[in-house]
């Protein structure tokens, strides 16, 4: 087997495509926001709802969605150590394993949503709006769970192009659908409001696991047919996943919270908190590209025992991701007024929302270090170590902050200084674990 490489031309390679396939997911969730923000009649509360189902759907996705790594790492470990024919019946286990604790899950919540986002400090309008979508929206959560689980064997087989066709197709079909069905199409469609953007999402979902089902079984050997016995990697992936959902829970608990205490603030606070957590997210899924090229390239040369590499590549994606973060500040700090436009046109949203936007952009360096070394560190199957810095982030890091800035009266302010002190914290712990754990092992 070749030397694994890792030159510019390389990680660009995977990268680009992972940016792109990356974004997705946020860009359904944004494009909601800003079509129905823009709603003539009662857009705060529509932007609101959107933002508060937005935040727990993502934390219900990222909860589950983590199994894409496990799965990642598990194929490029293999694949590094020269054994993945080994793997023939590992694909489809790990595809059905994913759907499963998705039906469970959202059979779990679909029956509770009102005392859901009752206790996220929805109410009137605003948690009428937020049932509406969640009760179509939700149908979508197995769809996406499975394509999912394709992207990360796609990941692991060191290619990122076509998950990158998958979400941009994706991508382009729910903004289409969102216009034409939130405003309606003279003649033809009523107009749907918040159900109509909705609809668009699960569309989008159903054509999204489509195109994923048909090309990895085109573009790929891998067979989704279910054979037993359980293949032995399945034990390493269960752990992974059961670590990675604990992780998953410390880190929603977090977003949920900071939701929880805008939309305590009032409607105009919590739409502008959402207008700000959908760019937040919208950037950290864009520095997640290079990321996967670390995770990706990282697990392959973890099975290869390759050490050295692993260093180099290491620098290269920080580095890389340092340069895109600060590209993107500098984007946010030109488009600082256009942007709260772009999803709401009520003034006094528009009035919280630029006076605490600085914030975003103060955090994006942070989220380019965190964020590259958390999927490197996936890519290693550090599952472990992930989920105790989450922990750790979330309740020495974000809790304090967030509670301390509340009994200050900081306002969206303060909730954003506790995110800040969240990423900050993860980024240092995965520095400090790197330094001490793989930097020795380089000859």
């Amino acid at each position: 087997m070749g030397v694994t490489d890792i030159s510019f031309k390389r990680i660009q390679q995977l990268a680009i495509p992972a940016i792109i396939a990356g974004i997705a997911e946020p860009v359904l969730s944004s494009t909601d926001a800003a079509v129905v923000g823009n709603i003539p009649e009662f857009g705060t509360e529509a932007l609101a709802a959107v933002g508060i189902v937005g935040t727990f759907l993502s934390a219900l996705i990222w909860i589950l969605g983590q199994t894409r790594s496990a799965i990642s790492a598990i194929i490029s470990q293999n694949l590094g150590a020269g054994n993945i024919t080994q793997l023939a019946n590992f694909p489809a286990q790990a595809v059905y394993f994913n759907i499963g604790l998705s039906i469970i899950l959202l059979l779990s919540t679909y029956f509770f949503v009102e005392e859901i986002f009752s206790l996220l400090n929805a109410e009137g309008l605003v948690l009428q709006y937020s049932i509406d979508y969640y009760n179509i929206r939700v149908w979508g959560f197995p769809l996406t769970l499975f394509t999912f689980a394709v992207f990360g064997i796609f990941r692991g087989l060191q290619n990122t192009f076509w998950p990158m066709i998958i979400a941009a197709i994706g991508a382009g079909i729910n903004i289409g659908l969102d216009f034409a069905l939130v405003y309606g199409i003279e003649g033809y469609i009523s107009e749907m409001g918040v159900v109509g953007a909705a609809w668009a999402s699960l569309i989008s979902q159903i054509i999204m696991a489509l195109l994923a089902l048909f090309f990895v079984l085109k573009k790929t050997k891998v067979s989704l047919r279910l054979k037993f016995p359980l293949h032995y990697e399945v034990k390493r992936l269960v752990s992974m996943s059961f670590n990675l959902f604990l992780r998953s829970v410390a880190l929603n608990a977090a977003l949920i919270l900071a939701t929880r205490e805008a939309a305590a603030l009032g409607n105009e606070y919590v739409a502008a908190h959402t207008i700000a957590f959908n760019i937040w997210i919208f950037t950290a899924f864009f520095l997640d590209g290079y990321g996967a090229a670390g995770n990706i390239l990282g697990g392959k040369l973890l099975g290869e025992r390759n050490f050295n590499t692993l260093w180099k590549l290491t620098k290269k994606v920080n580095l890389y991701n340092l340069g895109v973060a600060t590209i993107l500040v500098i984007v946010g700090l030109l488009l600082y007024y256009p942007l709260g436009v772009l999803f709401n046109k009520d003034p006094q949203v528009l009035t919280i929302f630029y006076g605490m936007f600085f914030m975003v952009l103060i955090c994006l360096p942070f989220n380019a270090m965190a964020f590259t070394l958390d999927s490197i560190f996936k890519g290693l199957g550090e599952m472990g170590y992930l989920r105790n810095v989450l922990l750790g982030g979330t309740i020495f890091g974000f809790i304090p902050v967030l509670y301390f800035s509340k009994y200050m009266g900081w306002g969206l302010t303060g909730i954003w200084l506790a995110l800040i002190v969240w990423v900050a914290y993860r980024a240092v712990a995965l520095i400090i674990k790197f330094k001490r754990k793989y930097i020795p092992l380089v000859n």
